[in-house]
């Protein structure tokens, strides 16, 4: 096993035994005029970005470059991860105008590389397939140059809804593992870790670009981070992104220990070692970070 930093030590926890958190995870706040153009924009569109929902540490980097990860088909989740901070119940009717006007959004903000997510909608027999292929066709014809990444969900198996979403022209496909193998039941009790590998599979066997993301600091060893880089490349991932957990209330998955950022430049080296393509890693890195230098590596 390779031997590097792990914070924190016990001079840094505070009263309760949390960890508390270090210095290298400090971000700015969203400042700036090209911050307050993405606000207004996404404001008066009605559209919802995972930015604001989960709490994203780049937020003000990420808006202050004039870029925003839009999330699609609402804003409430039918599943209920215990790392994420995206509201979880019953969520409402999907608007159907909603690709339209996201679409809309990109060719106001002139982005080159738009990134779309979207919450869980297990209560619909497609999965919100069809709104995902409506919202990738509808930003291609009104801006041909722009890029697209599609963060999806699980499919939960049904591979016809994959295949829907997945076809509409976009240029990066990803599916967030997000921890390793042992830490599903506690993590991601409504996943499956071999389910989720199946879909990666898949989307790479139908001829797309491939992308997953892991959060670390929730308990796993780094033999399970290996393993799980192993099964990612046996599974025809391009793309891997590592970044630090952090917990967005106390409701959440406790954070057990602080990952050092020369752990996760140990983890970039081994992954590549290991046959992925391109590994993004370190603290604040999250599915979207960068996401513009993933479509051609």
């Amino acid at each position: 096993m390779i031997e590097l930093p792990v914070i924190p030590s016990e001079q840094q926890r505070n009263r309760a035994g949390v960890p508390k958190r270090p210095d290298w995870l400090r971000v700015k706040l969203p400042i700036g005029p090209e911050y307050a153009k993405v606000r207004k924009l996404v404001d008066e569109h009605k559209l919802h970005t995972i930015c604001e929902s989960g709490n994203c540490p780049n937020m003000g980097e990420c808006w202050g470059a004039g870029t925003a990860t839009f999330m699609i088909l609402g804003n409430i989740c039918t599943r209920s991860c215990t790392f994420c901070a995206v509201a979880t119940g019953r969520p409402n009717e999907y608007d159907t105008d909603e690709p339209r006007r996201v679409a809309e959004a990109i060719v106001l903000m002139k982005v080159k590389h738009a990134v779309l997510t979207s919450v869980n909608r297990d209560e619909l027999k497609d999965r919100g397939a069809e709104i995902w292929y409506q919202t990738v066709r509808l930003i291609k014809e009104a801006s041909p140059a722009t890029t697209i990444e599609t963060l999806i969900p699980d499919t939960k198996g049904n591979w016809d809804a994959l295949e829907r979403m997945i076809s509409a022209g976009q240029e990066v496909v990803s599916h967030n593992m997000e921890t390793v193998e042992r830490l599903y039941r506690r993590v991601r009790p409504q996943a499956r870790y071999e389910r989720s590998l199946e879909q990666i599979l898949r989307t790479k066997r139908y001829g797309q670009r491939t992308k997953s993301g892991i959060m670390l600091g929730l308990g796993e060893t780094q033999d399970e981070v290996f393993k799980a880089m192993d099964d990612l490349a046996a599974n025809g991932l391009d793309i891997l992104t590592l970044g630090q957990y952090l917990q967005p209330t106390k409701m959440h998955h406790e954070v057990i220990e602080w990952i050092h950022p020369e752990t996760f430049a140990m983890y970039k080296e081994e992954g590549v070692k290991r046959g992925l393509k391109y590994v993004e890693s370190g603290p604040l890195v999250r599915s979207s970070y960068h996401a513009e230098k993933h479509v051609h590596v």
